[in-house]
């Protein structure tokens, strides 16, 4: 199954977004070389079981989790740039309410696919 669409990870939580998975992308968050995890959201009813999650795997992993609340992406694109620390952004913008997404920043960049397929091979 292919996770990573042009955007991120895109789906309906508890169906494709299961709190195992998410878990799991917290923790290869670690593969990408910043000790530091910043999180934003945007207003959707499952930003808080999402973020949790992945805060959980960071952790587990000796990650430090910044949560920055409700912001707009490129707030969070600027932070996680500027602070050089891996951005995550919850939010499915356009899609139906049901659904949410998590964006992947590395230092402010979106994954190249490099760093895409190593996640992918050790965590999934």
């Amino acid at each position: 199954m292919k996770y990573f669409g042009t955007d991120g990870i895109r789906g309906v939580p508890n169906q494709k977004l299961t709190i195992e998975l998410v878990t799991k992308l917290g923790e290869a968050l670690s593969l990408l070389g910043s000790k530091d995890v910043v999180i934003a959201t945007d207003t959707r009813i499952s930003k808080d079981m999402l973020s949790y999650a992945i805060a959980s795997g960071c952790m587990s992993r000796g990650l430090n989790v910044h949560h920055v609340g409700i912001i707009p992406t490129p707030a969070l694109i600027y932070y996680s740039y500027k602070m050089n620390y891996t951005g995550i952004m919850i939010t499915a913008s356009h899609n139906p309410y049901t659904d949410n997404g998590i964006k992947v920043l590395n230092k402010g960049y979106k994954l190249n696919e490099k760093e895409e397929l190593m996640i992918r091979r050790i965590y999934w």
